[in-house]
């Protein structure tokens, strides 16, 4: 089984910044990208940013600048660094991780728990 271990949400003020962290762990033959999405109320899940295996990163137009996406040496886990946060930012972001299990696997994404941003004053 692959699970995605997100940590590092919470409130903040406008302004704030908060990390997120995300783990995979089980048996993962290849990872193709890992990732951010959120999704306010009311909304569709959106991509915030993704780093892929030759690390090339990919950032919504919304957060470029201020979020930062990053992964450890062993690759398996992946950072969101979000400075200079914003109202509109509040959300639930989850983790996302697209990957092989096996050599004849097919490509899957896996889903992480989610974990709640709020900027509020």
């Amino acid at each position: 089984q692959v699970q995605l271990v997100e940590s590092g949400g919470g409130s903040v003020q406008p302004g704030g910044s908060l990390r997120l962290s995300c783990a995979a762990t089980g048996s993962i033959f290849s990872i193709n990208t890992m990732g951010w999405y959120r999704q306010a109320p009311g909304k569709q899940r959106e991509l915030v940013a993704r780093i892929t295996s030759r690390e090339n990163t990919d950032n919504a137009d919304s957060v470029k600048g201020r979020f930062t996406i990053s992964r450890d040496n062993a690759k398996t886990t992946v950072y969101l660094q979000m400075n200079s946060l914003k109202p509109e930012d509040t959300a639930v972001y989850y983790c996302n991780l697209n990957a092989r299990r096996t050599l004849s696997a097919y490509d899957a994404n896996y889903w992480g728990q989610g974990t709640q941003v709020t900027v509020s004053s």
